[in-house]
């Protein structure tokens, strides 16, 4: 997949996930802001209530989207013979795409009523949701090839020397500036903080500050228009590869950490919905389409 179509596939993920929330909330605003005892008697009572014909339809979607979404992932990630079956990249975005979609249509499908087992199944599902983020932030941290292997060090290290040569050679970059980069970056561990989030936090707002002042040292140097842009990306590129190197090891034990708690999350809120399918129907409640 080429970049063009990547981003339109990234776009067309995010246009249909918030498509589908905003069509729901406009739709349904005033029966879900109605009180719970006066809804039997509102309008669309009969169709956005759980067992109505929309409230029933996206409870089935949802359901079978975060299935479809959860099974998929782990076996393109764990059966060789699936190895060759896309980029693993792209599977974990349409795996981060269903498990976003997927609960959206269950939290309407419940009508914003949690009580009992169910409610178990919704906060695990909103764990879920949380962690995956987080899971997602700590994934990026990590720098992957395009089919989603892990880089060595060495391959860091080989890469920021590529990035430091396209400075000096493509764009006739000081060897003092990058220097005194190099030595700023070098000793960002001094400027973090002891509590790992403030460290992180701190870390992104020096990030930001040493790319202004690196764009700002190039325009006292004439240096204007693209390349200017084409320098300043490259360096910016240089600073996330220097915090992914800095960053290496202790993501990758948050990462092991991380999947101790996203993986019974999920597999609770999953057994929960199978025995709320099966309990529904024990009531009596039918596949009314």
């Amino acid at each position: 997949m080429g970049r063009i179509a990547h981003k339109v596939y990234l776009g067309f993920m995010v246009f249909v996930t918030l498509l589908v929330f905003f069509t729901l909330t406009f739709y349904g605003a005033d029966y879900y802001l109605t009180r719970l005892h006066d809804r039997p008697v509102h309008a669309k009572h009969e169709l956005l209530k759980p067992t109505g014909l929309i409230g029933h339809g996206i409870g089935m979607l949802g359901s079978a989207f975060m299935i479809i979404g959860v099974f998929s992932y782990m076996a393109r990630k764990r059966i060789r013979r699936l190895s060759r079956l896309g980029v693993l990249r792209n599977w974990l975005e349409f795996h981060i795409f269903l498990c976003t979609l997927g609960p959206i249509l269950v939290l309407f499908h419940t009508s914003f009523k949690f009580g009992g087992l169910v409610a178990v199944s919704f906060w695990s599902m909103v764990a879920v949701v949380f962690s995956g983020i987080i899971g997602r932030f700590i994934y990026l941290q990590i720098p992957h090839t395009i089919e989603g292997r892990e880089l060595s060090l060495n391959e860091l290290n080989t890469m920021e020397s590529e990035l430091i040569s396209g400075l000096k050679n493509k764009h006739q970059i000081d060897a003092g500036v990058i220097v005194s980069m190099n030595v700023a970056l070098a000793q960002t561990g001094e400027k973090e903080g002891v509590n790992y989030l403030v460290r992180i936090y701190r870390r992104f707002v020096f990030e930001h500050k040493l790319l202004g002042q690196f764009r700002q040292e190039l325009r006292r140097k004439n240096i204007k228009g693209k390349h200017l842009r084409s320098a300043v990306r490259i360096f910016k590129s240089k600073i996330i590869l220097n915090r992914r190197i800095a960053w290496l090891s202790s993501m990758q034990n948050f990462l092991r950490y991380w999947h101790v708690a996203h993986l019974p999350f999920a597999l609770v809120m999953l057994v929960i919905m199978i025995i709320h399918v099966i309990v529904a129907v024990l009531f009596g409640y039918k596949w009314i389409f």
